[in-house]
């Protein structure tokens, strides 16, 4: 009766957890187009590679097979160069390597453009922990959304929540909008890297690095710092919640109120004027 209780439970509490499954060989589900274009590029790149293991394999073998000592015993002495052969293996990988490069650079390029984003999330590296700001809204002081996000201990994880992955203070963001996020360390160099979501940028002490990011589902996206920073590098997940754009209004609602967009309007009124006006 107990484990029908509980499973009853989990059934109805069920969320988008997007995090590595033990033993997991292939791509998390994405969460972003920029996932999306990666898993493109490596599956376009894929198809190229297993036909030049085909191809390689398959020369090979016929060499070993067909002028083996005992197969064929004469010795071309002055066989040294064949000019057909030679162009052959010349050109084809040049076609090859060209083929590959254009939808590289063409993705490389669409994700490193940050066109006019809707808000902006400043994420912090420190040792061992992120710190994160939110300088779209501010209060009558004018001081921004800021908080700390430290890794859970595993003795305060609760059902359903993941070791070494789950954190006190999650960034909560809406889907279907452009965000800009701008990253940056105060004593090393860490990495922001969250694989659902195609993104892994190193956070440089002293300087500013950005992505834009466009969340297209709701759910959880798990990720740790990528760089090693110290004794404690395991220990510092990134967690990004994405929600609906009500989900995300109620939250800002629920932080130090009241909050004023840069220009001077509520949080609400700033999203829908500049993102989904059809919500007012």
């Amino acid at each position: 009766m107990c484990f029908l209780s509980n499973l009853i439970w989990l059934s109805s509490n069920l969320c988008s957890n997007d995090a590595a499954q033990p033993w997991q060989f292939g791509f998390q589900d994405g969460g972003s187009p920029s996932y999306e274009g990666i898993v493109e590029l490596h599956d376009d790149i894929m198809f190229y590679l297993i036909l030049i293991l085909v191809g390689v394999a398959w020369m090979l073998m016929s060499t070993i097979r067909k002028f083996n000592w005992n197969h064929n015993q004469i010795v071309h002495k002055y066989l040294n160069h064949g000019t057909v052969l030679e162009l052959i293996w010349t050109i084809s990988p040049a076609l090859v390597l060209i083929a590959i490069a254009f939808p590289s650079f063409k993705l490389l390029y669409l994700l490193d453009e940050v066109i006019d984003p809707v808000m902006t999330v400043k994420a912090i590296g420190n040792q061992w922990y992120w710190s994160y700001e939110y300088s779209d809204y501010l209060d009558q002081e004018g001081q921004s959304i800021e908080f700390d996000s430290y890794l859970v201990p595993e003795s305060d994880l609760e059902i359903g929540d993941l070791r070494l992955l789950e954190v006190d203070n999650r960034v909560v963001v809406p889907v279907d909008t452009h965000i800009r996020f701008i990253v940056t360390a105060r004593d090393v160099i860490h990495s922001f890297a969250v694989p659902s979501l195609g993104v892994k940028l190193d956070c440089i002490p002293g300087r500013l690095n950005q992505f834009s990011l466009v969340i297209n589902r709701e759910g959880v996206f798990y990720g740790q710092c990528s760089e090693l920073c110290g004794v404690l590098h395991g220990f510092m997940p990134v967690v990004i919640e994405a929600v609906s754009l009500e989900q995300y209004l109620a939250w800002l609602s629920d932080q130090i109120p009241p909050y004023l967009t840069k220009e001077g309007y509520t949080p609400c009124i700033y999203l829908c004027i500049t993102h989904l006006p059809s919500v007012c």
